[in-house]
Formats: C-alpha cells, sequence, structure tokens
C-alpha cells in the first residue's frame, strides 16, 4: 500500500491544480439516460463520466486500423496486458490490472452484455473468442461500478458490441487480400421501419499463415461468421413502449495451429519455422448463439430489459501433447525447455531419425461447452430537488457445461519428417467427464448525483453450485460404473463503491473500492480468488488537451492459478492457491488534436501508459510452467512493468493516414525476482503498425494496412511448449462500398 499513496497524492495534486485552467473545449453536462442492457456505456461521453475507470472504443477507432486482432485492437488501451499465442488474435491471453492472462480466463467477457466465454463458470479459459472484425464497438470497464457486471469483479469486464439494426437502410461490402494469402470478405444489410428491423451480416477471414512447415503446408486458418438480427417494436407514440429482438449468430473455424514453438536455438536462427511433429496439428470448431432481447419502457425514467440466451461451442484442437521413447514419455513442453537434456527426443520432434511407433502421441483435445440463461434489469432514475438518483437492479440464472470426450492417437515420424497414423485411438479414453455450474447472481447500484458530486455505492451477489462426474477412461459409453463426482458451493456478497467530483467542466476525480472476486473449481472445499481493489484518478480537457490519469492498487488476500495445457501445464483444469498478491500500477492516456482550429484537417494524437508491479507475499510450488516455484517477493510472470503506444492520425474528409506504434516492456516467463534469466523472458519489443483510406466518393473507399511496418521479429511468448513469433511485416489491400 505504501507504494500506492504517493502516486495517490500526485493524482490529487494534479486535479486540485488543474481546476483553475481555463479552456474554450469544456465538456457540456448532458441529460442522464437509460443504457440498454447490451452495452455497458453507449459512447464515450458516458465511459468517460462514469466512477470507475472505463474506455470506449468506437466504430470510427475500429474502421480507422480494420483490425482483425483483438490484441492490437486493445493494445491502445491503458490497463490491459495481453501476451499474443497465433499472431493473428484467434485466442488471445487478456488481462486486466494484473489479473492472470492465461486464456483470459479472470475477466468477464460479454458479446451485447451476455457473458461469451464457453463456460463462463466451470470452464472460463476462452478457447472462443468472437471476431472483433464483426464488432461494432468495444468496452472494457475497469474499477469500483464494476461489480454489475461478473462472476469476475477483480481486473474488469470486457464488453463487444455487435453490428447494431441500423435506423434507416444501410448495406455495405468489404473486401481486402494481402500477405500471407490473407483475406477478408463482409458484408451486411439492414434497416428499420415503423415496427420492424433487421440486420444480417456475414464474416470470412482467412489466411495461410506466417510460419514455415514441411512441404509448405498450410499454418493458417479459415474462419466464417454470420449474425442475424430482427427486431418488432411498438409505435413510438405508445404509452409502454416495446421491443422484442432476436439474434443467431454461428461461426467455424478451422485453424492449422499447434502448441508446438521452438527451442531459443532455433528460435533465434529461424524464427518462424515450425517442427514436422507439429504438421498434424489443428483446431476445428464451431459456435452457435440464439438470445432474445425484451425492452419495456414504463416511462423515458424506467426500463425493465431481459434477455434469454443459449450458446454452444464444439471444437476439437488436434495437436501433439507427448513424445514416448525406450517406454519414457515426455510432454512437449518439458522437451522444448531443456532440448540439451534429450536430444534423441527433439530429434523425433524435428524428423530427423525413423522413430519407433507410438513414439508421438497426438491428443484429440474433444470438448463441447453450452452456456444458458435468463438475465433481467430494471432501471429507473428519478430527481428530487437538485439531486439526481438511479437505481439499477439485476439478476441472472445460468449454466453452464464443459464436457471432455478424449482421446490420443499414436504415430511414428520417418526421417523425412512424414509422420503416420500407428495406433488409432478409442474416443473417451483419454478424458471424460463433465463439469458444470448453476449460478445465481443479482445486484443493486444506486447512483446520487448532486451538484459536482456523484457516489455510486453497490452489491453483488454470487451463489455458484460447481460440479464434476468423472467416469473415468474405461466407461466410454458412460454407464456410470466407474463414476466419480464431487461438488463445490459458493456463496459470496461483493461489495463497492465509487466516487467522482467535477470541479468544473474541465477537471474532475474519481475513485473507488470494491471487492475483487473469481470463483474457483469444483474441487471440494476450494476457496474462491479474492481480493481488495483500489484506484484513484483524475480526468482532465486544458485546451486541445485532454486525458486521463489513474492509479490502482489490488490486494490479492488468495490469488488463484489454473492448470492450463495453454501455458504448459496438464490441461487438468486444475486450480491452485497462490496466496497473497499485491499489484500496484498507473495508467495514463493524453489526447491532443495540433490542428483542432483547422476546418479541413486533424491531427490527433494518443499516448498510452500502463505501468504494473506484481509482487508475491509467500511462497508456493506448482506444477505449471506459467508459475513454477514461487518464493516471496517473487513477481507474477506474463505480466510487463512498462506498456507505451502512440497513435498519429493525418485525417481529411477525402483520405486519412494512420500511425500506431507500441512499446511492450521484456517481462518474465516464470514467477521470480530481480534480473531476468534468459531462459526466463520474453524480450522487449516495439512494433509499428500504418494504415490509409482513400474515399473516392461517399460510397466508395480504398483501404490499406501495414502490420509491422519495421519487420522486427520478436518474441511473445514461451508457453504452451517454447518461443512463438510475433506477426512479421504484412500488408493488404481493401476496398469498401457503402450504400
Amino acid at each position: 500500500m505504501k507504494n500506492y499513496l504517493p502516486i495517490a497524492l500526485l493524482l490529487l495534486s494534479i486535479s486540485l491544480s488543474a481546476q483553475n485552467k481555463k479552456t474554450l473545449d469544456s465538456v457540456q453536462d448532458l441529460g442522464e439516460v437509460i443504457i440498454s442492457t447490451n452495452v455497458i456505456f453507449g459512447n464515450k461521453y458516458v465511459a468517460k463520466n462514469r466512477t470507475g475507470s472505463a474506455y470506449y472504443v468506437s466504430p470510427e477507432e475500429l474502421s480507422r486500423f480494420n483490425y482483425t486482432d483483438i490484441n492490437r485492437v486493445l493494445r491502445a488501451v491503458p490497463g490491459v496486458n495481453i501476451y499474443e499465442e497465433d499472431g493473428f488474435g484467434l485466442r488471445p491471453n487478456i488481462s486486466l490490472r494484473g489479473t492472470s492472462p492465461e486464456r483470459s480466463s479472470k475477466i468477464s467477457i460479454m458479446e451485447d452484455g451476455v457473458l461469451i466465454a464457453p463456460a463462463p463458470y466451470s470452464a472460463p479459459a476462452a478457447y472462443y473468442f468472437p471476431s472483433i472484425a464483426r464488432m461494432e464497438a468495444v468496452e472494457i470497464l475497469k474499477g469500483s461500478s464494476q461489480v454489475q457486471y461478473g462472476p469476475f469483479t477483480t481486473g474488469g469486464a470486457i464488453n463487444m458490441v455487435s453490428t447494431q439494426i441500423p435506423d434507416s437502410f444501410h448495406a455495405s461490402i468489404f473486401g481486402s487480400y494481402g500477405t500471407f494469402n490473407t483475406g477478408q470478405f463482409r458484408a451486411k444489410v439492414g434497416d428499420s421501419k415503423e415496427n420492424i428491423g433487421y440486420m444480417v451480416e456475414y464474416l470470412n477471414y482467412n489466411s495461410d499463415g506466417f510460419k514455415n512447415l514441411l512441404n509448405n503446408r498450410n499454418t493458417g486458418f479459415d474462419k466464417n461468421d454470420v449474425v442475424a438480427k430482427f427486431r418488432i417494436n411498438s409505435n413510438k407514440e405508445a404509452d409502454l413502449k416495446q421491443a422484442l429482438e432476436f439474434k443467431f449468430q454461428f461461426s467455424d473455424e478451422v485453424s492449422h495451429e499447434t502448441y508446438l514453438g521452438l527451442t531459443d536455438d532455433d528460435f533465434n536462427e529461424n524464427p518462424f519455422d515450425r517442427y514436422a511433429a507439429s504438421q498434424k496439428d489443428k483446431m476445428v470448431a464451431e459456435h452457435l448463439q440464439f438470445s432474445a432481447t425484451h425492452k419495456l419502457d414504463f416511462s423515458s425514467n424506467a426500463r425493465l430489459t431481459t434477455v434469454g440466451y443459449y450458446n454452444r461451442f464444439q471444437r476439437n484442437w488436434y495437436k501433439l501433447n507427448n513424445i514416448t521413447l525406450n517406454g519414457n514419455k515426455l510432454g512437449i513442453a518439458d522437451i522444448i525447455s531443456q532440448p540439451n537434456s534429450y536430444p534423441e527426443y527433439m530429434q523425433i520432434v524435428r524428423g530427423q531419425i525413423n522413430s519407433l511407433d507410438d513414439a508421438l502421441q497426438v491428443k484429440a483435445n474433444n470438448r463441447l461447452y453450452h452456456a444458458k440463461g435468463v438475465q433481467t434489469k430494471l432501471d429507473y432514475h428519478f430527481k428530487i430537488n437538485k439531486a439526481f438518483h438511479d437505481i439499477e437492479v439485476g439478476l441472472r440464472y445460468h449454466y453452464d457445461e464443459e464436457d471432455r470426450f478424449q482421446w490420443v492417437d499414436n504415430y511414428n515420424i520417418n526421417n523425412q519428417g512424414i509422420m503416420a497414423l500407428t495406433q488409432a485411438g478409442e474416443p473417451g479414453t483419454d478424458a471424460n467427464r463433465v463439469s458444470s455450474a448453476k449460478a445465481f447472481a443479482a445486484y443493486a447500484m444506486y447512483k446520487f448525483k448532486y451538484k459536482k458530486l456523484t457516489v455510486t455505492p453497490g452489491l453483488r451477489y454470487e451463489n455458484i453450485v460447481l460440479h464434476r462426474d468423472d467416469y473415468g477412461r474405461n466407461d466410454v459409453n458412460r454407464t456410470g460404473t466407474d463414476l466419480s463426482s464431487r461438488e463445490n458451493k459458493v456463496d459470496i456478497v461483493i461489495p463497492g463503491v465509487g466516487f467522482s467530483y467535477k470541479f468544473n467542466n474541465m477537471t474532475s476525480i474519481f475513485g473507488g473500492v470494491h471487492k475483487g472476486f473469481s470463483p474457483p473449481s469444483n474441487t471440494t472445499g476450494q476457496k474462491p480468488e479474492e481480493s481488495i481493489n483500489y484506484e484513484l484518478g483524475s480526468r482532465f480537457s486544458m485546451l486541445n488537451l485532454k486525458g486521463e490519469v489513474v492509479a490502482f492498487y489490488n490486494d490479492y488476500s488468495n490469488l488463484l492459478g489454473s492448470d492450463l495445457a495453454a501455458t504448459g501445464g496438464t490441461g487438468s483444469l486444475e486450480q491452485f492457491n497462490a496466496g497473497e498478491v499485491n499489484v500496484v500500477g498507473l495508467e495514463a492516456l493524453f489526447n491532443y488534436n495540433l490542428l483542432a482550429k483547422n476546418a479541413k484537417w486533424n491531427l490527433p494524437i494518443s499516448l498510452g501508459y500502463t505501468y504494473t508491479h506484481t509482487e508475491f507475499q509467500n511462497s508456493f510450488g506448482s506444477d505449471d510452467d506459467l508459475w513454477g516455484e514461487v518464493e516471496k517477493g517473487d513477481q507474477l510472470p506474463y505480466i510487463p512493468e512498462h506498456q507505451i503506444n502512440l497513435m498519429i492520425s493525418l485525417e481529411h474528409n477525402q483520405f486519412e493516414i494512420n500511425a500506431s506504434g507500441r512499446y511492450l516492456g521484456e517481462f518474465r516467463t516464470l514467477a521470480g525476482s530481480g534480473s531476468i534469466p534468459k531462459n526466463e523472458k520474453v524480450d522487449s519489443n516495439f512494433v509499428l503498425d500504418f494504415s490509409a483510406k482513400y474515399h473516392f466518393n461517399t460510397h466508395l473507399s480504398l483501404t490499406g494496412n501495414v502490420i509491422n511496418a519495421l519487420d522486427s521479429v520478436y518474441a511473445v511468448s514461451r508457453v504452451p511448449a517454447g518461443l512463438r513469433p510475433g506477426m512479421p511485416f504484412a500488408a493488404n489491400l481493401g476496398l469498401e462500398f457503402k450504400l
């Protein structure tokens, strides 16, 4: 806590001194409105006036670079830590304010206000992530007011807003093609009449990949997305305004991706190579979503919104898991991290020798997820004298499950690097279990606003029953002859309070304190992750400079780690107690328009900075390669201390040019302190992207993107098994047609 107080006092000093500044660029108070349940903020104004730290990535910002990688979208947001995996953002690893980043499993991820992780309570690791290319906006919420969104309340919530039904007829087609035969095609059409509205959208995103594999095999992916929305609504003049909206979404994916990375020596020599033993690795997945949303406006001050939803996600990641030699089986993470200790294993991995039959174990990591529920929110606001009051109450009943029905196929490999199946496994003989969760959540938020002061106390309640049925490897028909069951229950109250004080239309301070929570696993008696989280910040606008500076401090009393294959573990999903951890940080964002007074030109500059320091307060040991042996004073792995992002744009009515540069500081890949050993480090890197648009007219535009313009060669992680490269230089051109 002692590291946090000086920062907080500095922020308060900055804010108090800034209140006397005069500017013509003042922010006017807007009338209070009810925010729809499918968004957190809905616009930048609301985000900037929350009592907690928040960021709204607008449609204009998303279209600026036409990114298809969520990592590149979020890197401009202070407080977001990301480590990449595949270079295309198919399965991101996102952390907010120092939460564990692996598979984004410690933050609440939503699409249109609905939890979108495959099984948010029983198996939250996000092996499915919505395509950012079809999103209209992205909302990131941190701080005390996030008790509205759970179950994860420590770091924050991310809500992706999909394409909305337009107010009038709109249609567009976009296509692009570029390096590595990377292509994107997106088409959408929608319209609204007095009592109905609709929107249909199709997206295809594909690439041959940028890695080199035996015989020029495909290392890329092909992903399709279809979304359809239909709305019926009452007349505008109706006493009780109602709307019912249906949403359908389906996506499929085939990606030739692997868990097998490279040794340090091989990465330094050929960072974009893949070993021959990864040639069979492939992910096949399908995602299906249905939802129905009913909105009832009792008046302009009261709305009841109810959403019923169903998500189904099926995936089979077929990938090399182990190598067996002379009866000794080793996991690929152990082999790649210690190649000199296992030279014969490495020869098999590289395809340099004729192996024995059954030497390579390729696991069919087959899983089926279901998530369904109903949630409702009542929002009512009113004024008494000069005080504004807003009461928001929400309820959600949710069920999800993860069904693992997996097997292992055995292969050999010859000295030409070609693998051949030697023994097919029987489905259900490797993992054969179902994990499930039933959860009831409720929250109440009260917003009190009087003159320049706003206070928002809130309370969340979570009641969770986590269950697992393990049928065993010898009961593939699931008759129950060898059934092993276990159950864990959680009942918790999560309070939080935030405040903001507006000195004038140019300067304000805000802050808060709230309880952080993350559900445990289904291991009987395991306690949840808990913390107390503080923040204090200031927002300001002086002349053409706008910005926000926030200090935060997360005090974990019980941090949970997870045994994920994605982090080099066994993939059991068992959680373990990592004890007490302190996370202290500083987030800063500055925006300045160099040509604010020019009628024809804009030259906005945005600078973001994040400082995050983590420290374990106790010692423990784990088998998970993301943690290792931990001593008191060690830092969390995969959380860089420093991140800087700079964006510059030159905008004109007919064209725009944008540049985005990101510096990511070095980080350790195992918990530790002091200087980072070379074999436990991912070096710092700087990546520069460009984009440009030229508008022939209001209907037709030419777009261009350059990714990694400096062609920097850099590593992004050491998990799941070995070093992995970031995207090399890539460029594409596209055309967009709008009606």
